[in-house]
C-alpha cells in the first residue's frame, strides 16, 4: 500500500501534533480510537497508522459500523456457519478473520450495538471470535483501530456504550482538530485538492487569487476538510481561466464569509477571536469539565481561569 504522511496535509502545529502522534504508535500493537468531527479525515489517520506499522504489506479492511444493519454488522465483522440463519448457504469468514496479520479500521464505533460490544471486548482481550451459529472460538491476529466523532464517555455514561470496551479501546487517542481550528492549513489543502482534481476534470487550474482564498479561510467549514474539497471541486468544474477567482467560489460560500460578521483581518483580534473560539471548543469537547479541558489545551488549570476571565467566556 503507498501511503505516507505526507498524504495528510497541514502545517499547522495542531496537525504536526497528530502526525507525531501517529509516527510514534504506528509500530505498536496498541489499539487506536481516533476521535473528531465528521469530515476531519479519521481514515487518513488510521491508513498512515496501518501503513507505518509492521502490518503494512497485508490488509487494510475499513467497516462504517453505522451504515450496516445490525444482523449484517455481526456476519461481517464475525462470519457465520452454514445454515445459522435464514440465506446463510455457506460459511463465512468474518472481515477479522480476513484481515489476518493486519488492520481493520471500525469507523462510527459509537453505533456498534451492545451485544456486538461484548464480542468485541472479547475480540480484543483474547483475540477470539466466535461466528454466528459456531460453538468454538477462532484465534484472530489483527490490529484493530477505531474511529467516532461522538463523545464515548457521555455514551457510557448513558449506558449505551460499555465502559470496558471503551477503555480498551482508548488505549491511544488521536484527537483530529476541525478545520475552523487551523486556518493556516486551508492554503496547502486548496492547493492539493487543485491539483488533484486538474486531471480528472480536464482543468488546468494553477492556483487561486488571494481574495478568494481569504475568504475560505474565513469560513467555519462544519463539514471541515470533506466539505472543503467539495467547494473546491465544484468551483473547478464551473471556473474558467488558470486561476480560481473569488467571483468563481458558490455564491453561498461568499454570502457566508460576508455575513460573518465576528470575522477581522485585524491580527491581534482574530487571534484573540481564534483563542477564544479555541477554548470554548475545548470546554465543550470536554463537557465542559475544565480540569479536563485545561488537559486538552495542554495548559495548567490556572491558566485556563484567567483566560477565561480575560477572554470573557461564559
Amino acid at each position: 500500500m503507498e501511503f505516507h504522511l505526507d498524504n495528510i496535509i497541514g502545517k499547522s502545529k495542531a496537525i504536526r501534533d497528530v502526525l507525531e502522534l501517529v509516527r510514534k504508535v504506528a509500530n505498536t500493537q496498541a489499539t487506536v480510537l481516533i476521535t473528531g468531527e465528521s469530515g476531519t479525515g479519521k481514515e487518513l489517520i488510521a491508513l498512515a497508522l496501518h501503513a507505518h506499522s509492521d502490518r503494512r504489506d497485508n490488509l487494510f479492511l475499513p467497516v462504517n459500523c453505522g451504515a450496516l444493519p445490525e444482523t449484517l454488522l455481526e456476519s461481517l465483522l464475525f462470519g457465520h456457519m452454514k445454515g445459522s440463519f435464514t440465506g446463510a448457504f455457506a460459511n463465512q469468514e468474518g472481515l477479522l478473520e480476513k484481515a489476518r496479520g493486519g488492520t481493520i479500521f471500525l469507523d462510527e464505533i459509537g453505533e456498534i450495538p451492545q451485544h456486538l460490544q461484548v464480542k468485541l471486548l472479547r475480540a480484543l482481550e483474547a483475540k477470539e471470535i466466535l461466528p454466528i451459529g459456531a460453538t468454538t472460538p477462532r484465534y484472530v491476529d489483527v490490529r484493530i483501530l477505531a474511529a467516532t466523532n461522538r463523545m464515548l464517555k457521555k455514551e457510557v455514561e448513558a449506558g449505551r456504550f460499555r465502559e470496558d470496551l471503551f477503555y480498551r479501546l482508548n488505549i491511544m487517542e488521536i484527537f483530529i482538530p476541525p478545520l475552523r481550528d487551523r486556518p493556516e492549513d486551508i492554503p496547502l489543502l486548496v492547493e492539493y485538492f487543485i491539483k488533484r482534481h486538474n486531471p480528472e476534470l480536464k482543468k488546468s487550474f494553477a492556483g487561486i487569487d488571494d481574495e478568494a482564498l481569504r475568504v475560505l479561510m474565513s469560513l467555519a467549514w462544519k463539514g471541515n476538510v470533506r466539505e472543503l474539497d467539495n467547494v473546491i471541486e465544484h468551483t473547478m468544474i464551473l471556473a474558467e481561466g488558470d486561476r480560481i477567482t473569488l467571483q468563481d467560489l458558490p455564491q453561498s460560500i461568499v454570502a457566508g464569509s460576508r455575513g460573518n460578521a465576528a470575522f477581522t483581518f485585524n491580527l491581534k483580534d482574530a487571534l484573540r477571536q481564534f483563542e477564544k473560539q479555541h477554548i470554548e471548543r475545548a470546554l465543550e469537547q470536554a463537557g465542559h469539565d475544565r480540569k479536563e479541558a485545561a488537559k486538552l489545551l495542554d495548559i495548567s488549570l490556572s491558566s485556563l481561569y484567567r483566560k477565561i476571565e480575560e477572554l470573557e467566556i461564559t
